[in-house]
């Protein structure tokens, strides 16, 4: 009987036992059902939203839309810079049954080379089946034509059209205008710094030069979009919303293109540029740099090998001599250093001294700095001395001035500064200093060092858009205005006649010169070029108008204490640079002209005579474009 009792009793414990773990377990599923009825009311309630967008992001693609560049024109309407269709054939590999028979079956009648195989099948192993892939690029219209006569037998195989940049003109504007290449690296980074990395995705090309790079924004556009519907493998299903792209502006340039054209064939491949300024504003009418090279084939990708040739070319022809050439700016500086003595008091317009053909720093052993013309030019007045270039006369007025008040009057002309130009690549080259000479070669700065300052040699160098800028600044009596390419823009869709009119960017104006200073000078350049010892005079005779100028002469490298110049003995690339600068008509000038010639052998032999012709031929271009 106890022993019943003890196990029915075992039982209800087991009994009580069960029940408690099955509340518990019943009180377990309750805690787990809440907390999945939880999730579930947080994703399908609370995080819809973002559930939503994530799926939409995976079903929606937005696809960037690439604006339709701005084009470029002279100032006369003619076009310099164009986008051109460029037909490519392109391969859509999930159509094509047996892609080697159909390479096989093209090159029966289009010429396909092996590296464009290569080309073609290393891109086809990156990109989905069902997108295209270019085969064969810039086809002709030949081939064009012979492969639509075909495209029946091709199924997957067609024809695709884009826009490319096409310069009409080759090589006479490339460096003025540029050209644009394919996105690199570093554009991007430039790209990422202006925040603009949005407004290129669907770009490939960018301007990496002169206009096409200064400008890049304004005739870039702004990029449109379109948003898709895509499946699991991103074919496109359809388009949901599509916002058009907003095309660059056109750009009007100062140039005249028929002027550029001329000046061109005038240099004829020699290593040298020449310039042509609208004194009035300092537009550009026409900037060559001579030798120059064709920027088409960098906008479809050059060859290394053709790039390498560019670059190993002695005569550089990758270089725009016009505002990276770097030379001394030799006698050409006479005038403006002129100006600056006799507005300082060192001379007055009657101060005469005596040219025995050499000078001295008073009161020392050192050798002579010589003149020229080496029997001297006599008794000379600041007139004589501009007209036959006196160096002896411009040595003293260093050595009065001193190198600090030179270099300063010279920097309020431009020298030792960029000039303002609308294009990046410009250098400042060197007005030399105390501090500069301190810090380039550890050096103090010398009385000696001065001397040859004075004639525009010894440390100072310029580039011709500086003389050529000084020489507005001295026609304009002290306005000092940026040379500038841009003429205007016209939005896209407007008619040429409706131009938005550049701003001309103007510096601090040299002031407190008396005006007859500024004349003498002028009238100094004069008497270079029509008086009766000018040292331009015979390149100018017998002209139906008057004009104003300033030849140079280079040294390229120095001569020893009494060493003889030969130039028929020397080698062409240490011959002399001929420099010139000038303006006309003398009265009201319409055109100031720089040319730059190195290793012609000497300013008033070489260079005065192809300033004439410039002389002659922008005059006759600025009266065809006034009348029209």
């Amino acid at each position: 009987m106890f022993r019943r009792r003890s196990q029915i009793r075992d039982h209800q414990a087991e009994a009580r036992l069960f029940k408690s773990r099955a509340i518990v377990a019943f009180l377990g599923i309750i805690v787990l059902i809440s907390l999945l009825i939880a999730n579930l009311y947080n994703i399908q309630i609370n995080q819809y939203q973002d559930y939503k967008t994530r799926s939409n992001d995976n079903r929606i693609k937005v696809v960037p839309i690439a604006p339709n560049r701005g084009l470029i024109y002279d100032r006369n309407g003619v076009l310099l810079a164009e986008n051109r269709p460029v037909f490519n054939l392109e391969v859509i590999p999930e159509r094509v049954k047996n892609m080697d028979e159909t390479i096989v079956k093209l090159r029966q009648f289009l010429e396909i080379p092996p590296e464009r195989v290569e080309a073609f099948e290393r891109e086809r192993r990156r990109t989905r089946r069902f997108k295209s892939v270019p085969l064969l690029t810039q086809l002709t219209e030949q081939q064009v034509a012979l492969f639509s006569v075909n495209q029946h037998k091709f199924p997957g195989v067609e024809i695709s059209a884009t826009l490319k940049r096409f310069y009409p003109y080759g090589d006479v504007l490339t460096h003025v205008i540029g050209y644009v290449s394919r996105i690199n690296d570093r554009d991007m980074q430039r790209l990422a710094r202006a925040e603009q990395e949005a407004n290129y995705q669907a770009t490939r090309d960018i301007g990496k030069l002169g206009i096409e790079r200064y400008y890049e924004k304004t005739l870039h556009g702004t990029a449109g979009y379109q948003e898709v519907e895509v499946n699991s493998r991103g074919r496109v299903l359809r388009t949901l919303k599509f916002i058009p792209p907003v095309p660059g502006q056109d750009i009007v340039l100062n140039l005249d293109i028929n002027l550029q054209l001329k000046v061109h064939k005038l240099l004829d491949g020699r290593r040298g540029s020449a310039i042509v300024l609208d004194p009035k504003d300092n537009g550009v009418l026409a900037m060559v740099s001579s030798p120059s090279y064709d920027p088409n084939a960098f906008v479809h990708g050059i060859s290394s090998k053709a790039y390498r040739k560019l670059l190993d070319d002695k005569n550089r022809p990758l270089v725009n001599r016009a505002t990276l050439g770097i030379y001394p700016p030799a006698s050409t500086v006479k005038p403006f250093i002129a100006v600056a003595a006799l507005q300082e008091g060192e001379i007055t317009p009657n101060t005469t001294r005596n040219d025995p053909g050499y000078w001295r720093i008073p009161n020392s052993k050192t050798r002579p700095f010589r003149d020229w013309l080496r029997w001297g030019h006599g008794t000379v007045d600041i007139l004589k001395a501009l007209e036959e270039s006196v160096d002896t006369f411009f040595y003293q007025i260093a050595y009065d001035l001193g190198i600090d008040r030179l270099s300063t009057w010279m920097m309020m002309f431009g020298f030792g500064d960029y000039t303002g130009i609308d294009i990046h690549e410009e250098s400042k080259a060197n007005m030399p200093t105390r501090d500069w000479k301190m810090a380039r070669h550890r050096t103090p700065w010398y009385q000696g060092d001065t001397i040859p300052v004075g004639i525009g040699q010894g440390y100072w160098t310029a580039t011709p858009m500086q003389i050529a800028k000084a020489t507005s600044v001295l026609v304009n009596h002290g306005e000092v205005l940026s040379p500038h390419l841009l003429k205007a823009t016209v939005n896209n869709g407007d008619n040429f006649d409706q131009q938005a009119l550049a701003e001309i960017e103007s510096k601090p104006p040299i002031t407190g010169v008396q005006e007859r200073y500024w004349n003498i000078a002028l009238e100094g350049m004069r008497l270079v070029n029509h008086g009766k010892k000018g040292t331009a005079r015979r390149a100018f005779a017998k002209m139906p108008y008057i004009t104003g100028g300033k030849s140079g002469t280079a040294q390229v490298f120095s001569l020893a204490q009494d060493q003889e110049y030969n130039a028929d003995e020397l080698a062409e690339h240490l011959k002399d640079h001929a420099l010139f600068t000038g303006f006309a008509p003398f009265k009201n000038p319409e055109v100031i002209v720089t040319v730059v010639l190195e290793n012609a052998g000497g300013g008033s032999s070489n260079g005065a005579p192809v300033a004439r012709q410039l002389f002659d031929l922008a005059l006759k271009a600025e009266l065809e474009s006034n009348q029209q």
